[in-house]
């Protein structure tokens, strides 16, 4: 029979090394004040897309040989599971720089990704938005006023969310799929109203942080030191400084072969989920 004392002994380390673990995690969530955001990479979207398609395949013996690809501006389709794929994303416009901008893309056969803002944006250049829309960009939302949606009440939230949504519905017949909390602060109460609004969160995993510079040749080689495949790059066009930044960025990942397309070609043939969060 083992000896009590010894076994006693045992438990009580037991104890202490998981007291130990609690307190170091009590301190991690206490330091970044919230619980660990979960987030979906692209790559696991389609592997999950993939996986379904291929179950569904075994059952029916049926194929689609497009089943994983998607169309890329003037590229025709592509395959972001065999393709260095990148996806552009601009933050707070439409504004006085996004028509040169939206020349710069179509020239440049390059989809993108915008999350638009409301007041004095949306409801200030809606032809912007139809534009956006009609030359194949995705247009979703960043809220209406920008306001730190975690810092809200939940009533301030849906009209934050549900307001562009309903304006940028009347202007282009689609309504909007994908938001971006600002500064990317999203918790449990913003993925339930998301989800209730049919909203999956995009953020983002290369920034320039344009909104702190307008020196042109610092946004290009931030982005491109950050750039790698299945990212999605933040700008705002509404600084000077970005889309003359643009052109460069597009030529140099281009040249390193990427392709650009929109956050939903990117995570195709799998789609976005309300609710949640995709980085």
């Amino acid at each position: 029979m083992p000896s009590l004392t010894r076994k006693t002994t045992k438990t009580g380390t037991r104890l202490r090394v998981l007291a130990t673990f609690a307190a170091a995690a009590s301190l991690t969530l206490a330091l970044s004040g919230c619980t660990k955001l979960e987030t979906h990479s692209p790559s696991s979207v389609r592997n999950a897309a993939d996986a379904q398609a291929a179950d569904g395949k075994a059952a029916d013996g049926k194929a689609d040989a497009f089943g994983t690809q998607a169309r890329a501006g003037g590229l025709g389709t592509v395959d972001c599971a065999h393709t260095k794929c990148i996806a552009l994303t601009f933050d707070a416009g439409p504004s006085e720089n996004s028509a040169r901008l939206l020349d710069i893309l179509k020239e440049k056969q390059v989809p993108a990704t915008f999350f638009l803002l409301g007041k004095r944006h949306i409801d200030t250049y809606p032809e912007l938005v139809r534009r956006m829309a009609d030359e194949g960009h995705e247009v979703a939302s960043h809220t209406w006023t920008h306001k730190i949606l975690t810092d809200a009440e939940p009533d301030e939230i849906r009209e934050e969310l549900e307001r562009p949504n309903k304006e940028i519905e009347r202007l282009t017949g689609e309504r909007p799929t994908l938001m971006r909390p600002p500064q990317g602060r999203t918790d449990d109460t913003v993925h339930d109203i998301s989800r209730e609004l049919g909203l999956a969160e995009v953020l983002w995993t290369v920034t320039a942080k344009d909104y702190k510079t307008n020196d042109s040749d610092l946004i290009t080689e931030r982005v491109l030191d950050q750039s790698s495949r299945d990212g999605i790059i933040l700008l705002h066009d509404i600084y000077d400084g970005t889309v003359p930044a643009v052109p460069g960025i597009i030529d140099a990942l281009k040249k390193r072969g990427y392709v650009f397309v929109t956050v939903p070609q990117l995570l195709a043939p799998g789609k976005a989920e309300p609710g949640k969060v995709y980085r």
